[in-house]
């Protein structure tokens, strides 16, 4: 008999073409009286950002912009954003962006009802109080970080991700609107998109797994082999955009509940030593991480080559699993994912990342046991391609 299960999301979520246009009802509803919006310079300068705080400005809503955040956040990030949040006597977080904001915003929020160093809430479940009422305008389809009660930030002087688990970071409203992200570029929309096919993936085979995240995950796993290379060849395809939006979601609320495993263990070394992002990192390290661990549950690798679309009539078990491996790799290839000999990666500096990764609190679900030698050898077979 199963035991029972907390199931963690959002309480209102909002997803589809013009989600957006019901952030000031959901600002009201919070009764938040001003705003710090969090986000970063580039979505600034491309206009995403003005499309929401438009709405904000004509509904007469007060906020502060706070548009500082790095693509992988820092202790420094976050710290200046409190400041800013403190100094102007906001209520609420409206962040919007990818993971990097999304997270920044969680710290934030954290602090703000918490008090302390965010380096203090490093692990799980390291707060007492719930953040303040967060409204997560997600950008992309990769991170799912509106979603999670998962976040990261990047500490400047230990040159380390670390990785927080947190219930009380929960946004109030999670936003995906696929419009905001047709402007996103080819290269941007790979990363991402894999990033997104990483969650599900290791959210299904992760010691954690369960019957809803099963669930879940193939359903994302699904939605990523049907519209990916639509998303990223054809960007404007509002269709490929939603259907991706829909999976980076799904995905996002399977791992928030069930864990997920050393991809991201791995790939959070290679954003803190080498500000990597992260969407690259996981899209690098996934086919040669699942390759290892295969033979954990290759009945499940077996469901995901289905799930991506591949024949898998007349073949065993084994054989579909191992089809689900080669396509990893040949997404990786189609999508123009770079190789890791081609990153500031340098093979010298793989035991203190394998240290660090086997550290990672993400470590604990991987599906098959590791030691510090595996991740050494997955990131020189990663390297050397």
């Amino acid at each position: 008999m199963e035991n029972y299960r907390r199931i963690y999301w959002p309480a209102i979520n909002l997803i589809g073409p013009g989600a957006i246009k019901e952030i000031v009802t959901e600002v009201k509803a919070l009764k938040i009286t001003k705003l710090l919006v969090v986000t970063d310079k580039v979505l600034r300068s491309v206009g995403v950002v003005a499309k929401v705080t438009d709405l904000l400005d004509e509904a007469k809503v007060d906020y502060v912009l706070y548009d500082d955040v790095k693509p992988n956040p820092t202790v420094t990030n976050v710290n200046h954003g409190l400041e800013l949040y403190k100094e102007e006597k906001c209520t609420g977080i409206l962040s919007i962006g990818g993971g990097s904001p999304q997270d920044a915003a969680k710290a934030i929020g954290l602090l703000e009802t918490n008090g302390g160093n965010i380096v203090d809430f490093e692990g799980i479940g390291k707060s007492s109080f719930k953040s303040v009422p967060i409204i997560a305008v997600n950008t992309t389809a990769g991170t799912a970080s509106e979603v999670t009660i998962n976040y990261v930030i990047t500490d400047e002087e230990r040159k380390i991700k670390m990785v927080m688990v947190d219930p009380n970071c929960l946004a109030s409203v999670a936003i995906n609107d696929p419009e905001l992200m047709l402007a996103k570029p080819a290269g941007l929309t790979a990363a991402t998109g894999m990033d997104a096919l990483t969650h599900a993936i290791e959210s299904f085979i992760t010691k954690g797994a369960f019957r809803l995240s099963d669930t879940l995950s193939l359903e994302a796993i699904k939605l990523i082999g049907e519209s990916l290379e639509t998303a990223v060849f054809d960007g404007q395809n509002i269709e490929g955009r939603s259907k991706m939006a829909w999976a980076s979601y799904i995905a996002g609320l399977s791992f928030s509940n069930c864990g997920l495993g050393i991809v991201h263990s791995m790939a959070h070394q290679l954003g803190s030593e080498y500000d990597l992002p992260h969407g690259v990192a996981n899209a690098i390290l996934l086919p040669y991480v699942e390759a290892f661990n295969f033979d954990a549950c290759p009945e499940k690798f077996a469901l995901i080559a289905e799930a991506l679309g591949k024949d898998t009539k007349g073949l065993s078990v084994i054989e579909a699993g191992k089809l689900a491996i080669d396509t990893l790799k040949e997404m990786a290839v189609k999508l123009n994912i770079p190789v890791l000999k081609d990153t500031k990666f340098k093979v010298d500096d793989i035991d203190k990342l394998s240290e660090q990764a086997m550290k990672d609190v993400c470590t604990g679900g991987n599906p098959k046991e590791v030691t510090i030698e595996d991740i050494k050898n997955i990131y020189l077979t990663a390297y050397k391609g």
